[in-house]
């Protein structure tokens, strides 16, 4: 089992835990609580394939996915009482789901051939539209478009890879300090509370 596999497999279980969490906060029945896991690990990735015409997409070619987040969603909804102790882990696990999702959708676009913006996109894509999915069904904002260093360092992360693959260095060290650029940024985000610019409402304050 490859690095890159164990901190896919262990992103999954934490966006599964993230969905799971929102579904119970959204006081959902054990159903919408699985269907919030399963959308936020696997939306993201799922949507790249399809987008990119690689069928079926890879929850079906390989289930351990599934299980993970099945699992990992059921777990939460029986002992979400006893988990606050996992608040911050959780965060961390997150970040470095975020760094690793960024990186296999972006590296799996460039072996598609797809273009520079384009493979930068996929790579957004696979690590945020499982929380955007996850936010509409709760009915909330997107994380992704308020303020938060979320998406903003997943595209650091797919502009510096996109960039790497068109150097001699090897591809192992292009992910990885790729993806860790990513895990760092959001990381110090949390920390130092660090957010995008926005414009103040006018109107709503009229």
């Amino acid at each position: 089992m490859t690095l890159l596999y164990t901190l896919d497999l262990l992103g999954t279980a934490a966006f599964a835990a993230s969905g799971a969490l929102a579904g119970i906060r959204r006081d959902m029945d054990i159903f919408g609580v699985l269907v919030l896991g399963l959308v936020t690990a696997t939306g993201g990735g799922t949507l790249r394939d399809l987008l990119l015409g690689d069928t079926p997409p890879f929850i079906f070619q390989n289930e351990t996915y599934l299980y993970i987040s099945i699992a990992v969603s059921l777990a939460v909804f029986i002992f979400h009482r006893n988990l606050d102790f996992l608040k911050h882990p959780l965060l961390f696990f997150d970040a470095v789901g975020l760094g690793t999702f960024v990186v296999i959708g972006t590296g799996k676009a460039l072996d598609f051939r797809i273009g520079f913006l384009g493979s930068v996109m996929m790579g957004v894509t696979t690590a945020t539209a499982g929380g955007m999915i996850r936010d509409v069904l709760s009915t909330r904002v997107p994380m992704v478009l308020q303020k938060e260093v979320y998406a903003s360092a997943c595209l650091a992360g797919g502009v510096l890879l996109t960039l790497l693959h068109h150097t001699a260095i090897p591809r192992a060290w292009a992910l990885l300090v790729s993806a860790s650029t990513v895990i760092i940024l959001r990381l110090l985000a949390i920390r130092y509370n660090w957010s995008l610019p926005r414009r103040c409402n006018d109107m709503a304050e009229r």
